[in-house]
């Protein structure tokens, strides 16, 4: 297992480029699924996760070759409808496969999901969407089974607790693409990953409108064919760039995403003191000599997002008065306040927010990362401490940052990685 060791305070300037989006990457993988026909995705990032998602993959019926950022993946003739737990127990985007299967096998066997350990993630909305189109679902030692002799279209509400489900969304598009009929998704996730899911599975032939809205209509098709698709950039690794930039107070510039899918950061930024100068597919960010507090609370797309949450906390640690975090889509969401602390920061929870006192800095010291996110968070707070930071359980990280070290070095941090 990786540590990752940081050498605080270096100043940090030049170019960074994004890498393929893991949120939007894992459910195109478990689309292809749904045709037995060759499938090609390029800007695939080099994660765990999607390391994970390929054995899934592959464990199903599927044969993958991985060239460069290029994923070709192609059926070998032996479909398997079970999920098993080994693989998708370490990783929550492959409850995906269960829509697929279902639509493409008439049954389904999925382990029940894990991940980042950042609260209670429902698969309600999962198993009410297919069971509206037509299957039989129970749950059974650890496993959702599901079977239909063929699904079909209906309408489907898909509003929870804490807001619509992306990954609710994405299963119950990719099952009734296949459905007989029309399927409507009301309270749909609007996330830019839904909609580049939709855009996928059209260019496979599938039928679906709306997408990127919260009404989503799909006719189903009797079958699907290959495609080939590049995927864009990721999101919540150009937002973690930008929060670092701004707390670092660095001239940095970062290429290749859409900044509009930010657009609530954005806003948030403004408030802080950041400027961020867009031009094209590349941003360049200049922050000012003291950070003002701002609070916000985080939504579901097009709000505030919660996988920027631990990071934009990190950033106002060190801002000139107190800022409130709260996080209305995983409450729990707040293990890296220990750890942050840790380091000087002055943080306290109270129920599902955070108070943030800022501070004139931050010291190195060693931490844990819990989660994915709380990860990069402190990375960040390690490249501004004075001093060394140690962070233990790096895998968190590599599940989500593709080669963060490496392009952190390209910008002149002194970061290593060791073996604990």
């Amino acid at each position: 297992m990786d540590k990752i060791i940081i050498e605080g305070g270096k100043p940090l300037k030049g170019e960074v480029r994004i890498s393929g989006s893991k949120n939007a990457t894992l459910p195109v993988l478990a689309a292809t699924l749904l045709t037995d026909e060759t499938c090609i995705l390029s800007n695939v990032p080099r994660l765990l996760d999607t390391n994970t998602m390929v054995k899934l993959l592959k464990s199903l019926g599927k044969d993958v070759d991985w060239d460069k950022d290029k994923l070709i993946i192609m059926s070998n003739g032996k479909a398997n409808p079970v999920a098993d737990y080994k693989l998708v127990s370490t990783m929550r985007g492959s409850i995906c496969v269960l829509g697929p299967l279902l639509a493409k096998l008439g049954e389904a066997k999925v382990s029940l999901p894990g991940g980042c350990v950042i609260g209670v993630r429902p698969v309600d909305l999962h198993i009410k969407g297919v069971e509206a189109l037509g299957a039989k679902v129970d749950i059974d030692a650890g496993y959702i089974i599901a079977k239909t002799k063929r699904l079909q279209g209906n309408r489907v509400y898909l509003g929870g607790a804490s807001g619509p489900s992306v990954l609710g969304t994405a299963n119950i598009m990719m099952a009734a693409a296949l459905a007989e009929g029309e399927t409507i998704i009301e309270c749909a996730a609007c996330e830019p990953e839904v909609e580049e899911l939709a855009n996928f599975l059209n260019e496979m032939g599938a039928r679906i409108k709306g997408h990127g809205g919260p009404r989503i209509v799909i006719h189903g098709v009797k079958k699907l064919h290959g495609a080939e698709y590049k995927m864009s950039a990721d999101r919540i690794e150009a937002g973690t760039f930008v929060l670092l930039a701004g707390m670092a107070k660095s001239d940095i510039i970062i290429r290749d995403f859409d900044y509009h899918q930010l657009t609530a950061l954005d806003d948030i930024l403004k408030k802080v003191g950041v400027q961020v100068l867009v031009e094209r597919n590349s941003v360049r960010i200049k922050a000012p000599k003291v950070l003002r507090p701002v609070s916000v609370t985080t939504y579901p797309y097009p709000g505030f997002p919660t996988d920027i949450q631990a990071q934009y906390m990190a950033m106002m640690s060190l801002s000139n008065g107190v800022s409130v975090v709260r996080d209305t889509v995983f409450p729990d969401r707040f293990m890296h306040i220990a750890e942050l602390n840790r380091m000087g920061a002055r943080i306290r929870r109270e129920g599902g927010s955070a108070i943030i006192e800022g501070v004139k800095g931050l010291c190195g010291a060693p931490v844990v990362a819990s989660d994915l996110r709380a990860s990069a968070a402190l990375v960040m707070a390690g490249l501004v401490a004075r001093g060394r930071t140690e962070i233990r359980r790096v895998y968190h990280l590599d599940r989500g940052y593709e080669n963060i070290d490496k392009k952190l070095m390209a910008l002149g941090a002194s970061i290593k990685r060791e073996k604990e």
